[in-house]
């Protein structure tokens, strides 16, 4: 296993970070106060080369390996400092792009994912409902075959790009007696008759991403718009997604425990207490020296579970457990840390570290909460 990053591969972060420090850091504060989605700055992304980045060229994409779209997503949030925009840009290419470009006909490459990769169309995934969030199989969304088409009823809750989003992925219950085993996946456009968007949903953090809940209401989906073979949405769908969720989209909590380790070391340096600067203290300098650790570790995580989908290897599900319970915990308390060490201006919006903690809180939730994963590490340490 290979972990060194090549003199290419580097350009790829640093290119990511500084497009994200003259284009998204300037503008994140306001955006984030008026919880303000740009589609202006989405196709200056898409130009970018960073929506499509994991795709091959030949639907419009920029043929990046995994490990290299988690390079582009850690230094996009390194850059930027936002959270939001980085889930967001994660909920289109990762949960709603990767299924179509694995899973999907050639036809309905060809139809989505170019679209996608010039920013023309936002897609989002619709797993969560209401009633079934860590139980995601008890889902009771509907798909019924009419004809030459599926009919689905239900409803999904706290779907990132909600609002915007010109395609869904949907999962939905097609064989009600087989529990997991009967789940299908669709491909549900936003202008097929019978669906909606329900509630816009206030949200702690996140909030230069949109969320809401969608409707179905005798939705009709062409037949052509199942995606992969009947009955294997959650058993097939859902694992490919994890592996690529909680690696390439995890890789911008990272970027944004680095972004705060950058604020932190620089004003310790220059904010002085007692005439010397905070830096010189050791409570302060073993702090950072944690956030640094904590990010070290998460690093590794993440790109050992990249790799191994770059190999070729089945879904990573274990380790990506783990990469997701490390550092989702460690944006957490890094955050936190942050914070403290700014003490009255890191209470502020000025230093940019109060929002990396409400964005960071929902880390531990989403995409399979803390407690869920440590389910499935125990599991397969305990052979059941």
């Amino acid at each position: 296993m290979d972990f060194r990053i090549s003199e290419q591969q580097q350009s790829l972060y640093n290119g990511a970070k500084a497009f994200a420090e003259r284009e998204v850091f300037t503008t994140v504060l306001e955006r984030d106060k008026h919880e303000r989605w740009d589609d202006a700055l989405w196709k200056k992304m898409a130009d970018a080369g960073l929506i499509g980045a994991p795709f091959p060229e030949e639907y419009g994409g920029t043929g990046l390996t995994a490990m290299e779209t988690c390079l582009v997503q850690e230094g996009f949030t390194h850059g930027g400092h936002d959270g939001g925009l980085s889930m967001a840009w994660g909920a289109s290419t990762i949960l709603c792009g990767v299924p179509i470009w694995k899973l999907g006909t050639e036809d309905q490459k060809q139809k989505y994912l170019p679209k996608m990769c010039s920013g023309e169309w936002v897609g989002a995934f619709c797993l969560s409902e209401a009633g079934s969030g860590s139980d995601a199989a008890s889902m009771k969304t509907k798909a019924v075959k009419d004809g030459n088409r599926w009919i689905l009823n239900g409803s999904k809750m706290w779907i990132t790009n909600g609002p915007i989003a010109n395609h869904f992925i949907v999962t939905a219950v097609t064989d009600p007696e087989a529990k997991a085993f009967g789940i299908s996946t669709f491909i549900v456009d936003r202008d097929f008759p019978g669906f909606k968007v329900g509630q816009h949903i206030d949200k702690m953090g996140m909030n230069t991403s949109r969320t809401s809940e969608i409707l179905f209401e005798d939705c009709e989906v062409p037949e052509e718009n199942l995606l992969g073979d009947i009955n294997s949405g959650f058993v097939v769908t859902a694992k490919l997604i994890l592996g690529w969720e909680r690696s390439t989209m995890l890789a911008g909590a990272l970027g944004g425990q680095r972004a705060n380790l950058d604020v932190v070391c620089r004003y310790a340096n220059e904010r002085v207490q007692f005439n010397r600067p905070i830096a010189k203290f050791q409570a302060v300098r073993h702090m950072i020296a944690d956030m640094k650790i904590r990010y070290e570790i998460g690093r590794n995580l993440i790109y050992r579970v990249a790799w191994q989908l770059d190999s070729g290897d089945d879904p990573p599900l274990i380790d990506a457990a783990i990469a997701k319970v490390q550092v989702s915990e460690a944006a957490q308390k890094t955050a936190r840390d942050a914070i403290q060490i700014l003490g009255g201006v890191g209470y502020t919006k000025e230093y940019h570290v109060e929002r990396s903690l409400r964005d960071a809180i929902l880390t531990t939730i989403g995409a399979g909460s803390s407690e869920i994963q440590r389910g499935i590490i125990a599991r397969s340490v305990l052979d059941i």
